[in-house]
């Protein structure tokens, strides 16, 4: 199921003979993963219609608009995913849904974390250099830099592409698996077991630093410098977009992070987790990923809610509310960023 880490698809799926506690945890964990989909389809679906369709094409609705659709597909796989981990990690979707399913949630997971990243050195540059964003932050060249996040994104699922396939008889329960295949030219299980601990080892790796690691310090520095310059101008009492600030990023490290440190404790017992000795690992893996997961039905919410009058987007509609939250500073022509007078409300424009 965890696409996102060094496990194969679907190998935490299904604890057998859990403990009572084991139960209630991996029913939250269906709870979580089913209104993740409802509120994530309806709320990423809402934002790429305003953010699509209703508002006028500027670098800040582009950034937004890929991130509601990088969620959206993301949250449209979870179905999928809850089938097979109710069915104690069978596939029974074919060898098509497996690859097509698993390439949507790595691209989109992937896609989703480089995002952020890429409109918080946005949001900073604004800052730092108002002048050079006024003169450079064109919506032409928005759309050419939107294409590098989803490219890294690709590179890092090209595992999934390539070697992501359906496995029958799994350790022989006889279920079918949607899951990795190192090494189908032998038929040697150890050496099948030696390729695959190293693969998923150096794979956990590479996105635990890449995937996760990388762009959150991206975030941070960039958070950090843009503070540092609200200080320096005096605009550290106007709280309202450092508070804007300090809770999405606060959101994203709240559901990510925990997921993170397992899938590098389950890449470090990784052949522990392929042999089926570690039930405790498999269960954290799936509370947590359900956490992750969760991350992606918020971003509707903190547009609407986290942005500037708050009471009054109550009384709003909907869409209204989100067309105002994902607007750039309506005093700015689309294709230029906001000068340095319009400092908070550039700023409060939510990233994730």
């Amino acid at each position: 199921m965890q696409a996102n880490s060094s496990l194969p698809a679907n190998a935490s799926a299904g604890v057998q003979g859990a403990s009572e506690g084991y139960v209630v945890l991996n029913v939250i964990s269906y709870l979580v993963l089913g209104v993740t989909f409802v509120l994530g389809v309806l709320g990423n679906g809402l934002v790429i219609w305003v953010a699509g369709f209703r508002m006028t094409r500027t670098v800040t609705t582009i950034s937004y608009l890929n991130l509601a659709l990088a969620d959206f597909c993301f949250t449209s796989t979870l179905p999928f995913l809850i089938v097979s981990k109710a069915m104690g990690g069978h596939w029974p979707f074919g060898w098509f849904l497996c690859k097509l399913i698993f390439t949507i949630v790595d691209i989109n997971l992937f896609g989703s974390v480089f995002l952020i990243a890429l409109i918080a050195l946005d949001r900073c540059i604004c800052v730092l250099h108002p002048v050079w964003a006024q003169n450079h932050r064109t919506v032409s060249l928005a759309k050419r830099v939107i294409l590098g996040p989803w490219l890294c994104a690709l590179l890092l699922t090209l595992p999934v592409i390539i070697r992501v396939t359906t496995v029958t008889n799994v350790r022989g329960t006889g279920k079918t698996a949607c899951t990795f295949d190192f090494s189908p030219w032998t038929q040697d299980p150890a050496e099948k077991m030696r390729v695959a601990i190293t693969m998923l080892t150096v794979r956990g790796i590479i996105r635990f630093i890449i995937g996760f690691s990388m762009p959150m310090s991206i975030v941070g520095i960039c958070y950090g410098l843009i503070a540092k310059k609200m200080h320096r101008q005096g605009l550290i009492r106007s709280s309202r977009p450092l508070r804007v600030l300090s809770f999405v990023v606060a959101a994203f490290l709240l559901c990510w992070c925990p997921y993170q440190v397992v899938a590098l404790v389950a890449t470090i017992r990784i052949l522990d987790l392929l042999t089926g000795l570690a039930s405790d690992l498999r269960l954290a893996i799936d509370v947590t990923s359900s956490l992750a997961f969760l991350n992606s039905c918020l971003n509707p919410m903190l547009y609407v809610f986290m942005g500037q009058d708050f009471r009054d987007r109550l009384i709003r509609s909907l869409p209204a509310s989100l067309e105002r939250a994902l607007t750039e500073d309506s005093a700015q022509p689309s294709d230029t960023a906001t000068n340095s007078s319009s400092l908070p409300a550039e700023v409060e424009l939510q990233p994730k």
